[in-house]
């Protein structure tokens, strides 16, 4: 068995997808702060932790099961550790049953600080990692991402940075658990010929082309409308509206993906997954300052 370097473990975790689960409570604290105030930021930047943990161990299960089903291959755009043979599938296995072990370890100890309702919205999160490979497989892994890093980052956030749920911290969690789920389904629209050869049915497929790009193009576009929509019942600061300087980057992606008009058009948005990353990044980021310079100048 091949000897891997520490760089080749943590790059077969990949870590640049990080930022999806840690800016979803990251920006969830922020908003708590200014809605609120007196959150616990120990507590934020230990569920930070937590989630990136429990991120990773998704990302080397997911690589592991849809290599095994036959999903990834090496005509598949994206992760090459299994593909391209750079681990053996029982390494990737390994590593995040691994990873999962440190994740519930800081999920636990971060329950006995706060309290047992951490350990159902935990054990939602490590339902959500375990179970989307086949969810997936079945049209419903976009619901899953929604729920992986929209709703339980949110809630889970509130409860170990507050002491109890604030549901007001959902106007939050919406628009950028639309943007993670973005990112997502740019990647199963481009992937959508090698998954019907591996006879995986995503939502994409059960959408169409059609649909799939409006689909896209809302989770891409309806985030900056709802911040414009709700900063004038005070929902977020009229600093927030800074966030439509990315509108411009927001169209370009949308553009791009209107150039998937069938599915032998995967080299058309072979990077959009990327890109989809980089809006909810700093997407996540201007909100993120925005709501701490308004809580900061009060």
């Amino acid at each position: 068995m091949a000897k891997h370097s520490l760089k080749a473990w943590i790059v077969a975790t990949r870590p640049w997808s990080f930022t999806a689960s840690a800016l979803s409570v990251i920006a969830s604290l922020a908003f708590l702060a200014w809605a609120v105030g007196g959150v616990d930021w120990t507590n934020g930047l230990w569920a930070v932790g937590a989630i990136v943990l429990f991120h990773a161990a998704g990302n080397t299960w997911s690589d592991y099961c849809d290599f095994r089903s036959g999903v990834d291959t090496a005509e598949s755009y994206g992760v090459v550790t299994l593909t391209q043979g750079l681990f053996t599938p029982v390494e990737i296995r390994n590593l995040s049953f691994g990873l999962l072990g440190f994740a519930l370890a800081a999920g636990l100890a971060l329950m006995a600080r706060t309290g047992l309702l951490l350990f159902w919205i935990g054990l939602g999160g490590l339902l959500c990692t375990l179970c989307y490979p086949p969810l997936k497989y079945r049209a419903l892994g976009d619901l899953v991402i929604l729920t992986a890093y929209g709703l339980l980052p949110a809630l889970g956030t509130s409860f170990v940075a507050l002491g109890y749920v604030e549901w007001r911290v959902l106007w939050m969690a919406l628009p950028v658990g639309l943007l993670v789920d973005a990112i997502l389904h740019a990647n199963n629209t481009r992937d959508m010929r090698t998954d019907r050869r591996a006879a995986v049915k995503t939502l994409a497929h059960g959408l169409g082309v059609r649909g799939s790009v409006a689909l896209y193009s809302f989770e891409t576009l309806f985030p900056f409308a709802w911040v414009v929509l709700l900063v004038p019942f005070g929902i977020f600061p009229w600093w927030s509206v800074v966030v439509v300087a990315l509108l411009g980057l927001a169209l370009r992606n949308s553009r791009a993906m209107r150039a998937f008009r069938t599915e032998e058009d995967a080299a058309a948005i072979a990077t959009l997954d990327q890109r989809s990353a980089q809006l909810q990044l700093l997407f996540s980021l201007v909100m993120t300052a925005s709501l701490l310079l308004d809580t900061w100048l009060r």
